[in-house]
């Protein structure tokens, strides 16, 4: 089902481009940098279900602070475009940490990954990183409530629909659908000139809702990102780039790809709080990128891949064991040892 829904991501990224003469490599890098990054964490989160996590939320908290270009350095708009990046980035190796101690064994791995979740959530603050540091502290939360849930459907129901709250939230704003005073709030934070980007991306989507005015088109044609100095030609959301650029085929496709992720969650064979945990910080990434650019960024794309590939691998240690009072369809699962599994 991901190969499907990945493969028609791309096939409509290029008819919409050949429709429009767009430009569709960067949504195409974008496609392969997660897929890359999902087979990644699928393969070492089966050999080492608990250095790989550690070694991704490493690997990230490294990253926002070597590479110049994802520091949230002066912005005339921020926190688009690096700033967002940074967020992301730290929000997924918070998540990446707290997989980690779920899956430790070992009392001692389990606090050394609570400490490293830790002290990402606090080079966030450090950093300047107000969106990131807030969202590694969501993800903390969410990860300490896994613990006491049972289930994970409620618990992935819960993630979903707070993804579309706030896609909803800034499809509301983009087209003035709130009341005067909560929309005059908003763009305070959001500032004036994002707001404006949104109301450009939402009447471009209108004119052309069926194939959209093509891939990397947006620049061309927004007036607002024309008139910017310097401008990258983005909208900085992602639902409205897609809405503006592939129209709303383009949309339900992101759709479906979240849903697809959500799904893979509910019937991976990791812990629920493992899983519960991993869609945490991703459904914080979808909350980004829908007010922010972060998925323009190869980084984000491939350390959202790797985060959900971890918490759908299967570790070796675990071997499905044929038992006669299993139901059909439902493999019994036994640790190493014999013994079976959680």
């Amino acid at each position: 089902m991901g190969v499907l829904v990945l493969g028609a991501c791309a096939a409509w990224s290029l008819l919409t481009a050949a429709a429009h003469d767009g430009r569709p490599e960067g949504v195409l890098l974008a496609l392969l940098a997660v897929a890359a990054g999902y087979a990644a964490g699928r393969i070492f989160g089966a050999l080492l279900p608990v250095a790989a996590p550690c070694a991704g939320a490493l690997a990230g908290l490294v990253l926002t602070l070597t590479v110049p270009h994802l520091a949230p350095g002066p912005q005339i708009v921020a926190p688009l475009g690096p700033a967002g990046a940074t967020a992301a980035l730290l929000t997924l190796s918070a998540g990446s940490a707290c997989c980690a101690a779920w899956a430790a064994p070992a009392p001692a791995a389990r606090l050394a990954a609570c400490l490293l979740a830790a002290a990402i959530t606090v080079t966030a603050a450090v950093r300047g990183s107000v969106v990131g540091a807030a969202a590694c502290v969501a993800v903390l939360l969410y990860s300490l409530a896994t613990g006491r849930m049972r289930r994970r459907g409620p618990g992935i129901a819960l993630l979903a629909l707070a993804a579309a709250l706030v896609t909803g939230l800034t499809w509301a704003v983009a087209g003035n659908a709130l009341p005067d005073g909560l929309t005059s709030a908003l763009e305070g934070g959001l500032t004036t000139h994002r707001v404006e980007l949104w109301h450009d991306a939402l009447d471009l989507a209108g004119r052309e809702s069926a194939l959209g005015v093509g891939p990397g088109r947006f620049g061309d044609l927004s007036a607002t990102a024309a008139a910017a100095t310097p401008s990258d030609g983005k909208p900085h959301s992602a639902p409205l780039q897609l809405a503006a650029e592939q129209g709303v085929v383009g949309v339900a496709l992101l759709a479906a790809a979240f849903c697809w992720l959500l799904g893979a969650l509910w019937r991976s064979p990791r812990p629920t709080p493992v899983v519960l945990t991993a869609g945490a910080a991703l459904t914080a990434l979808a909350a980004i990128a829908s007010v922010g650019d972060a998925l323009s960024f190869t980084a984000v794309s491939v350390g959202a891949g790797l985060l959900a590939g971890l918490a759908t691998a299967r570790p070796l240690d675990q071997v499905p064991a044929p038992d006669a009072s299993d139901r059909p369809g439902e493999p019994r699962v036994r640790a190493r040892g014999g013994r079976p599994a959680p």
